[in-house]
């Protein structure tokens, strides 16, 4: 009983009801940490360099407090929840550790590796994605099934999953946090995504920034709608809008032409100057 309760107190609404009834606990106690084996459905790939040396540290000095969640294997242990502490156990030097064992299937143990990492808000936006499209696939859960489980917004969910709809190299930036998901959201669907995408790191451009990077983006593949229907006009005023300078657009047949501001002065100048460097 004592176990339970540290279980319940220690790792978050998500987990202790999952493991609901004190049934389905087996025992908890410790065992050899060389006969621990990763969870394959873990959706967490990489770890925090500095927090896991902090953890190390941690247990260098104090040893594991919480017990890591396991479920029987063959002749294993493969870990439920709390990899990272048994990885700075090794690296602390620990023999044995203290474990919680528990009977749980594949599905439970993906729910298990998914909600301990999600409710600590520290998976990487990728990591994230794919551990709902696994709940997806393999274990038949929809959107609105998913968002009720982890206790997020189903509008969540979805931007998670079309962030996996980026190229590679898109997502990429995303796991290197060279890239947030707030920028990933806004370039998802883009056909040239991947040099945005580098244009936003190059620039360092803040969210709002890169959205009005695409929004020009996307006015100027309208461009050529506007130009061949020779409503040149409107298009000079919302320049004109935006910059707060006269704009002059000279369109040629071939579809080649002059686009010229007019300043007054040099703080005009500047302005413009600032508005292209930061969206160019």
């Amino acid at each position: 009983m004592t176990d339970t309760v540290k279980l319940k107190k220690g790792l978050g609404r998500g987990l202790s009801s999952l493991i609901g009834d004190v049934s389905k606990i087996t025992k908890s106690n410790k065992i050899s940490i060389s006969s621990i084996v990763r969870n394959k459905h873990q959706p967490r790939k990489n770890f925090n360099k500095d927090q896991m040396e902090e953890l190390t540290n941690s247990i260098k000095e104090r040893g594991i407090i919480q017990p890591i969640i396991v479920r029987k294997k063959s002749d294993k242990y493969e870990i439920i929840a709390g990899e990272r502490r048994w990885q700075a156990a090794q690296n602390a030097g620990l023999h044995e550790i203290p474990v919680v064992e528990i009977e749980a299937d594949d599905l439970k143990s993906l729910e298990f590796a998914i909600v301990e990492n999600v409710q600590r808000d520290d998976l990487n936006p990728i990591e994230e994605a794919n551990g709902y499209k696994r709940l997806i696939d393999e274990f038949q859960y929809d959107q609105d099934k998913v968002a009720k489980f982890i206790g997020k917004s189903r509008a969540h969910i979805t931007n998670c999953l079309r962030l996996l709809t980026l190229p590679a190299e898109v997502i990429k930036l995303i796991e290197e946090k060279r890239l947030s998901q707030g920028h990933g959201k806004i370039i998802v669907g883009l056909e040239n995504s991947y040099q945005i995408a580098k244009k936003i790191v190059e620039k360092k451009l803040s969210v709002r920034q890169a959205e009005n990077l695409v929004r020009i983006y996307k006015s100027s593949k309208k461009f050529k709608v506007i130009a061949n229907d020779s409503n040149i006009k409107s298009l000079e005023n919302s320049l004109q809008e935006k910059t707060g300078l006269n704009a002059k657009i000279h369109h040629k047949k071939n579809n080649k032409g002059i686009l010229s501001f007019e300043y007054n002065n040099t703080d005009q100048l500047d302005r413009l100057v600032m508005v292209v460097k930061a969206n160019y």
